[in-house]
């Protein structure tokens, strides 16, 4: 019988199967962090339970820290107790830690992948909605809550209903200047924030074939903003390759027989979807987000739509200070913020500094770049673009989730607008009032030169970036 990637992974992972309720599946990484840990930690404690599979767990500090002299204390309360809780249990529980300082610290999923943690095949769980973004390596990862992360801890096994499935199929070329982010902004604003609700997603396609490993991260990472439980995307020769030679990635006969394992699991010619759903990739644009969650979104050179009857729609565009029909280019922003789990990778931040070297930020907004991990901090600087981003006017940060969400000093003010690489944008995220459109690098770039929201078309011939 014809079967599908994930098909292939979920089978491989199946531990029992129970009549007319969820199946236990076998988790093989589970990543965990400062935020979603700790209760899950004490619950263990109050059960009287250990760890099962420590060596199968990796723990950052990410979520809360700050992003500026992190060799000092912490100071804001709340994230120095999660921090110091987190240590405490790693080394109670003999748990691999990469604290703050430690030289592979970072986004939780910036860090699975760039070390070699994150293989195709694998099931990988985090208490972190965007874990998705390891689905990228061919990969079932999804988000669990504080008590799944408890029962992963003490049984390295998770029961989970086994969702549908829908293939998103993405052919032609795409236009220059269009980048991953722009993609999956286009497939939500199509799609809606539910239009893949109970499925799992396979991106396929030429599209997403010729896209390297940081832009299927992009898009696997927002996979549930349109409800899914998750993306994955088949592995190849350019998941290969990103993955040979990394720290903890297999090595000399050990490579040889996971390679051979990682080609058998692409999705057969006849296998069947719930649900398919094909795009001209001609359509897609830059794109921006206008309103309260990531599907109100539109290409740069459109208008906001019109939508007299929903009451919602309304209050979305009241809380952002927008009219309905109106265009946004020429808007003033107040902030640009590059990052989060969704664009802080080295690709990126490359993109970025072609645009803005030899230029300077506009004066009416201010401009942050925070790597996702200390390794990309630390490229970021052996290649220069430190400097760069420094003599533009740009403030370099050291790696965290930052002004993502509102959960550490990173925030914007009320009021003030902010283009953000981030992933969503629902309101009081990066803080309360703040007010978010969410874009590409290159869009929030452009804007944090301009000062405002422009076409972005004239950069993209006059700057020749994407040859």
């Amino acid at each position: 019988m014809a079967s599908s990637l994930f098909d292939k992974v979920w089978q491989a992972h199946l531990v029992e199967r129970i009549p007319k309720g969820p199946e236990v599946l076998y988790i093989d990484r589970h990543f965990i962090h400062e935020v979603t840990s700790p209760q899950a930690f004490a619950d263990l404690e109050k059960r009287g339970l250990p760890v099962f599979r420590k060596q199968k767990i990796i723990a950052t500090a990410d979520h809360n820290v700050p992003t500026e002299n992190q060799h000092l204390i912490i100071q804001e309360p709340l994230s120095r107790k999660q921090v110091e809780t987190l240590s405490e249990n790693c080394k109670k529980h003999q748990i691999e830690l990469f604290a703050l300082g430690h030289e592979y610290q970072g986004i939780v999923h910036v860090i699975g992948p760039e070390l070699g943690l994150t293989l195709p095949g694998m099931t990988i769980v985090c208490g972190d909605s965007h874990t998705s973004t390891h689905g990228a390596f061919g990969a079932i990862a999804f988000g669990i809550g504080t008590s799944q992360v408890a029962m992963a801890m003490a049984s390295q096994c998770i029961l989970q209903s086994k969702p549908k499935q829908m293939r998103i199929r993405i052919e032609g070329k795409l236009k220059k200047g269009v980048t991953p982010k722009d993609v999956i902004l286009y497939l939500i604003s199509k799609m809606g924030t539910d239009g893949a609700t109970g499925h799992f997603v396979e991106y396929s396609g030429n599209v997403f074939q010729q896209m390297s490993m940081e832009g299927r991260m992009t898009v696997c990472n927002m996979s549930i903003e349109m409800g899914a439980k998750g993306g994955m995307i088949a592995p190849d020769d350019t998941t290969f390759s990103y993955i040979r030679g990394r720290k903890f990635a297999p090595k000399g006969m050990e490579w040889e027989r996971a390679l051979s394992y990682w080609k058998s699991i692409y999705t057969d010619v006849n296998a069947r979807f719930h649900k398919e759903n094909c795009f001209d990739a001609l359509d897609i644009e830059p794109m921006i987000t206008y309103g309260t969650h990531p599907g109100m979104g539109i290409k740069i050179s459109e208008n906001i739509p019109v939508n007299t009857e929903d009451e919602n729609y309304k209050k979305s565009l009241n809380y952002m200070g927008f009219q309905q029909g109106e265009s946004l280019i020429g808007k003033s922003i107040d902030y640009v913020f590059i990052g989060s789990c969704t664009n802080a990778r080295i690709e990126d931040l490359r993109l970025v500094a072609r645009i803005v070297k030899d230029k300077k930020k506009a004066e009416n907004l201010q401009a942050m770049i925070v790597p996702g991990s200390q390794q990309v901090a630390r490229q970021a600087c052996e290649e220069g673009l430190d400097h760069i981003f420094q003599a533009a006017g740009f403030e370099f940060r050291q790696a965290g989730c930052s002004a993502c969400l509102g959960m550490n000093e990173d925030k914007i003010p009320s009021e003030a607008y902010c283009v953000s690489t981030s992933n969503r944008n629902f309101e009081g995220r990066q803080g309360p009032g703040a007010r978010t459109l969410l874009a590409s690098p290159m869009v929030a770039a452009i804007t944090a030169i301009e000062g405002k929201i422009v076409d972005v078309s004239r950069y993209i011939e006059k700057m020749d970036l994407f040859n």
